[in-house]
């Protein structure tokens, strides 16, 4: 019975912890505001494997990040002109990548750098 009892207890200790990193992580996520430079996935791209293991589109409002988990949603600022869009992140950046996040063809049209290839923005989790 004693057993039984520490195993359960072990249990419910363990599942208080988790839950509690998941909302730690959550809450940081909610408070980073990153500024930096934004690039443009080359349309060679289009069509091919995603690190989340869909295909990558082109013409969706998606992106490439360096820790933010597949599925967050992200508002990216361009600061030179203050045009914004809420982008998905769908795959992951190299560690070595100077960008902040990679955006889609769509994206950068929306966000009006095609042209410069890449754009001073601030990136900040959707609320």
């Amino acid at each position: 019975m004693k057993h039984s009892y520490r195993i359960r207890s072990v249990t419910l200790v363990t599942a208080i912890m988790a839950t509690a990193l998941l909302f730690t992580d959550k809450m940081t996520l909610a408070q980073t505001v990153e500024e930096g430079w934004a690039n443009f996935y080359s349309d060679n791209f289009h069509g091919k494997k995603m690190s989340n293991g869909e295909l990558y589109d082109k013409d969706k409002l998606t992106a490439s990040h360096k820790k933010y988990p597949f599925g967050t949603k992200v508002k990216v600022t361009n600061l030179e002109n203050k045009k914004s869009v809420v982008v998905t992140v769908t795959d992951r950046m190299a560690p070595k990548n100077p960008a902040v996040i990679d955006v889609t063809r769509r994206a950068a049209e929306e966000l009006d750098f095609i042209k410069s290839g890449k754009v001073k923005v601030k990136v900040e989790p959707e609320k």
